[in-house]
């Protein structure tokens, strides 16, 4: 598998997650781990901070919930806005992270018809667009973390 095939799934992946759903990193590297050979949340962390752009980056988030380091504001803001369920990590203080108990989902599709339901465009998988994607300049590229 080329890089280029890898950063379109993960892509492909990341524009199926519905509003108020959200997919950790290692989810996405885990579903996609048979068919890539490759289970690396890092590489799925690496993608969306090159290639994140016209996709609901926010919706990837740590295992714990936590939004991408550097983007927490912009994240949490946008996951409030899809109506994400969110949580406090500590006793005090507003909700900073997922309730990923209420919020993980999974495709319920293999990740080869996930890919095959693409419209053939090299760069943009199906149903992407700015509309839901980090449309506030290319800090949404910048997130990582793993």
């Amino acid at each position: 598998m080329t890089p280029q095939a890898y950063r379109r799934a993960v892509r492909a992946v990341v524009a199926s997650i519905p509003p108020g759903r959200v997919m950790s990193y290692g989810a996405i590297a885990a579903y996609l781990a048979e068919w890539s050979g490759r289970a690396a949340p890092r590489l799925v962390g690496h993608v969306m901070a090159i290639d994140g752009d016209g996709v609901p980056w926010h919706r990837v988030v740590r295992s714990d919930g936590r939004p991408a380091r550097g983007l927490e504001a912009r994240a949490l803001r946008r996951l409030r806005d899809d109506g994400t369920p969110l949580r406090a990590r500590a006793d005090a203080g507003p909700p900073d992270c997922v309730d990923m108990r209420a919020a993980a989902w999974a495709p319920d599709r293999p990740p080869a018809a996930l890919l095959a339901s693409e419209d053939g465009s090299e760069d943009r998988p199906r149903g992407s667009s700015g509309a839901s994607g980090a449309s506030e300049g290319s800090g949404a590229s910048r997130a990582s973390g793993a």
